[in-house]
């Protein structure tokens, strides 16, 4: 009897013990992978992904890979490593994260990439992302309006190993191209950086003082070109952007940035997080893989209603 008490102790012990190192295993994790947060873009998809999640009843895992494939490859072992019941994805490069994706696939973990698409269909469960392109031709159209048709502009490009940096511009030039007094006397990567877009904006007003407009692939970089531009004296030049973050939306209520297209980069994340729960409970793929979210104009009529990447009544 007292050898019975003393194994079952021993055993229960023993369970303790293990229950004490079980942290790096959860049962029901979604991990949560996203660029620098230090972009609030990136945090908003991380807020908005993380709250769905714990609502369904998940812990989570929140990780940064920096626009770093490498990094990204590493943190995705992670996820794996630690049991992950799927990965919501905002990538580091459209071809560069295929293999990533495709890795954990065949580890069993579904991934949902958001915001960003991969070069690959049949590896992610899901691709929900902006309409990027309807999202450029209604900056397009405001920029048009608001330059008069007329006078040289600069493009702020963003990250070129994106594939959204493409699109924009496309869609950018798809409108624009169609008026010849529209000028664009220069045209560069600030790599969504603010801080890049604020040195590059210095050097092209140096060359081209004569500007009147700045069409920008993001917000972090047309917050930069208007900061630029604005120690120059000249807040005589339009600037748009692209996302609708907050602080472009506090910029356009002041008269400084003039316009802005909403990508909804919270409601997105949230959908991920759905769909990868109905995937995990009910096995359920959606209907379509790649799927568009289209996108909103931000100006001075609805700015105010703007909140964290959403539309508010």
């Amino acid at each position: 009897m007292k050898l019975t008490r003393r194994m079952t102790f021993a055993a229960f012990a023993g369970m303790l013990a293990l229950g004490a190192a079980a942290p790096a295993y959860a049962a029901d994790l979604i991990a949560i992978i996203t660029p620098s947060h230090d972009n609030p873009f990136f945090k908003a998809e991380a807020v908005g992904a993380e709250g769905k999640a714990k609502e369904l009843g998940y812990e989570t895992l929140v990780l940064v890979h920096d626009d770093d494939a490498n990094k990204q490859s590493e943190l995705i072992d992670t996820a794996i490593g630690r049991g992950a019941k799927a990965i919501i994805l905002d990538n580091a490069g459209a071809d560069a994260s295929v293999a990533a994706v495709q890795k954990a696939k065949d580890a069993g973990v579904p991934s949902f990439l958001i915001d960003r698409e991969i070069n690959a269909t049949g590896v992610a469960v899901a691709q929900i992302v902006s309409n990027n392109y309807q999202g450029a031709q209604l900056g397009a159209q405001e920029f048009v309006k608001l330059m008069g048709e007329k006078g040289n502009y600069v493009e702020l490009v963003g990250k070129e190993s994106d594939t959204n940096a493409g699109i924009r511009s496309k869609g950018y030039h798809d409108v624009i191209d169609d008026y010849p007094d529209l000028k664009m006397v220069a045209q560069q990567s600030a790599n969504w950086s603010q801080t890049e877009a604020y040195a590059k904006m210095e050097s092209i007003l140096q060359a081209n003082p004569d500007i009147k407009g700045v069409i920008s692939g993001n917000d972090t970089m047309a917050m930069g070109a208007h900061a630029a531009l604005a120690a120059a004296g000249r807040k005589d030049v339009i600037v748009v952007g692209f996302d609708g973050s907050n602080d472009v939306r506090d910029s356009i209520a002041s008269g400084g940035i003039k316009a802005t297209v909403l990508q909804p980069a919270y409601a997105q994340a949230q959908m991920a997080v759905e769909q990868a729960n109905d995937f995990i409970k009910n096995k359920k793929s959606p209907a379509e893989e790649k799927q568009l979210m289209d996108c909103v104009l931000i100006n001075g009529d609805n700015a105010a209603k703007l909140e964290t990447f959403a539309l508010t009544n």
